[in-house]
C-alpha cells in the first residue's frame, strides 16, 4: 500500500495481519502486522497473534517470510507478538523490542528500546512511551509517516514524539483508546497536526 502522493522510492507498507481483510484469499485474525519497505530495508512491524496465519497471508501475498531484515515489536501483547517465534524459526533477524518486553529466544540480536533510537537510515523508534509501547517513524519526501501498534500511550503522545522528526504526513496502525489512556481527543489532534489524511486500520 502506498500513501497518496508517495512512490515506492519513499516507502511501501503491506498489511499482513489484521482483524479484517480486503480480499477473500487472506485470513483475518486478532492483532496486527505489516511489512515496511523503506530506505532499502525491510522491517516486519509486529507479528499478529497467530504465526501460522501470518505465514499463510505472507504466502498469499507473495512475500518471502525470510525477507524482513529487522523485526520491530511495538509492545508486549499477544496479538502483536504471537507470530514472532514462527517468523524467527524461518530466519533469525534483529528484533527491536520495548525494554518492558521479554527477549525472544531465536533472535539474531535483541535491541531493547527505552529511549528514541535510529533503526536504520531515516527510520526511527519513538522510544518506549509511558513504559508500554514504541512506534515506528519513517521520514519520507512527503513528511513523517508513523506506524503504530495499538497506540496505548495515546495517539496525541505518539504524534508529539514523531513531530520532532518533521512535518507529519500519515498514521497507520492501531488506535486503541483505553479508559485511562493519556490520549485526549485523538482524532481532533491527528487532523490538526497532519495536513494529509490519517490512515487508521
Amino acid at each position: 500500500m502506498l500513501l497518496p502522493g508517495m512512490t515506492t522510492h519513499d516507502c511501501e507498507i503491506t498489511i499482513l495481519y489484521d482483524n479484517t481483510t480486503s480480499g477473500a484469499a487472506l485470513a483475518a485474525g486478532r492483532g496486527f502486522s505489516c511489512l515496511v519497505e523503506a530506505h532499502g530495508v525491510n522491517i516486519l512491524f509486529d507479528t499478529g497473534a497467530d504465526g501460522k496465519l501470518l505465514l499463510y497471508n505472507m504466502k498469499k501475498l507473495g512475500i518471502d517470510p525470510s525477507s524482513p531484515d529487522k523485526i520491530f515489536i511495538s509492545h508486549h501483547h499477544a496479538d502483536h507478538t504471537g507470530g514472532l517465534e514462527d517468523i524467527l524459526a524461518v530466519k533469525s533477524a534483529d528484533v527491536y523490542i520495548p525494554s518492558s518486553c521479554p527477549s525472544p529466544g531465536k533472535a539474531r540480536k535483541v535491541v531493547r528500546v527505552k529511549e528514541k533510537l535510529k533503526v536504520e537510515g531515516s527510520i526511527f523508534s519513538t522510544g518506549e512511551l509511558y513504559g508500554v509501547e514504541q512506534s515506528l517513524i519513517l521520514e519520507t519526501r512527503k513528511g513523517v509517516v508513523v506506524v503504530a501498534g495499538c497506540s496505548h500511550p495515546g495517539v496525541r503522545n505518539i504524534l508529539s514524539a514523531a513531530y520532532e522528526r518533521g512535518k507529519l504526513y500519515g498514521l497507520i496502525g492501531g488506535s486503541t483508546i483505553l479508559k485511562n489512556s493519556p490520549c485526549l481527543n485523538p482524532c481532533k489532534w491527528s487532523v490538526r497536526l497532519i495536513v494529509q489524511p490519517v490512515f487508521p486500520r
